[in-house]
């Protein structure tokens, strides 16, 4: 398949971008450019922003200028979402807004397309409406998490969120089955974490002096013989952090086949268990008076 070729280039920042970040400029104009590739370029040092290297999370402002390196894309081929899975999607929908839209995000449904994955929850939902074309994630949660996600319609909505997630102004909460009786007293979590790459490609967060320093508050809601339902809310957000936290300090969430118990979860397979039990129970953008919980599934109880 003929490819096409995009000489080399460069973006003023307009006002629509400022403070947003580097990386999710990118994945906004240069489409049909996959994401690694994105990321790659910028770590190469092949795109620059003022004649300067920069990392993926360089809040852009009015008038920087972007110097995009030659790249090739495929032929754009318009992907359409299944009546079944759009449909999935507007049942999940929480709340709907004139700038923006809350949803319980299925679990197993990643929150956009990548490698192995034509289409995420993003791209179903920008074919769900014409008003929803332009709709942007304000926040990401994991493929194997539920709960709550904020899409945002407009950029100007995606700023002001954005801003708000910077200046620390928003509660996020998250509800999760663990392995073991939870201590009562283990109310807070805080560890230096750090992606790494394994020797077969696989990306895992690990704990490492030289990360960045992540922290958790947790609350323990009960225990039973060998399980314990407990709250978590994200201080820093850091990639797995509750998943890596949890799983640090012995209590691994049942489901995580990342960093659970491996033999304790092919038991739970085996007995019907089919996701992680972890689920977004709840956002609050306190400033912006916009608060929205989905219900915790009724598998959790089953398993306390």
């Amino acid at each position: 398949m003929k490819q096409n070729f995009h000489q080399v280039s460069t973006y003023k920042v307009s006002s629509e971008y400022e403070g947003v970040r580097l990386d999710n400029c990118l994945i906004s104009k240069l489409k049909g450019l996959p994401r690694a590739k994105i990321y790659s370029i910028i770590r190469k040092g092949e795109v620059r922003v003022n004649k300067s290297r920069c990392k993926p999370s360089y809040r852009l402002k009015t008038d920087d200028v972007i110097r995009i390196p030659p790249y090739t894309t495929k032929p754009k081929v318009n992907k359409k979402s299944s009546e079944l899975n759009k449909d999935r999607i507007e049942r999940s929908i929480l709340r709907k807004e004139r700038g923006f839209i809350i949803v319980n995000k299925p679990v197993g449904l990643a929150c956009h397309g990548g490698s192995g994955i034509s289409l995420g929850l993003i791209e179903t939902i920008r074919q769900l409406d014409k008003r929803y074309s332009d709709a942007q994630l304000v926040h990401r949660i994991d493929k194997d998490t539920s709960g709550c996600l904020v899409i945002a319609l407009k950029k100007s909505i995606l700023r002001e969120f954005h801003q708000e997630i910077r200046k620390k102004h928003v509660d996020k909460n998250y509800t999760a089955v663990v392995k073991g009786k939870w201590p009562k007293d283990l109310q807070k979590i805080i560890l230096n974490i750090k992606k790494e790459t394994l020797k077969s490609g696989k990306r895992v967060v690990k704990t490492n002096e030289k990360g960045k320093i992540s922290q958790t508050e947790f609350k323990l809601l009960s225990s039973g013989k060998s399980n314990s339902l407990i709250r978590a809310k994200i201080i820093t957000g850091r990639t797995h952090q509750i998943r890596v936290h949890s799983s640090h300090k012995g209590y691994p969430i049942l489901g995580d086949l990342k960093y659970g118990d491996a033999a304790y979860n092919k038991e739970l397979q085996s007995k019907g268990l089919k996701r992680m039990l972890l689920h977004a129970e709840s956002i609050n953008f306190k400033n912006l008076d916009i608060e929205q919980s989905a219900p915790v599934p009724e598998v959790f109880s089953k398993y306390v």
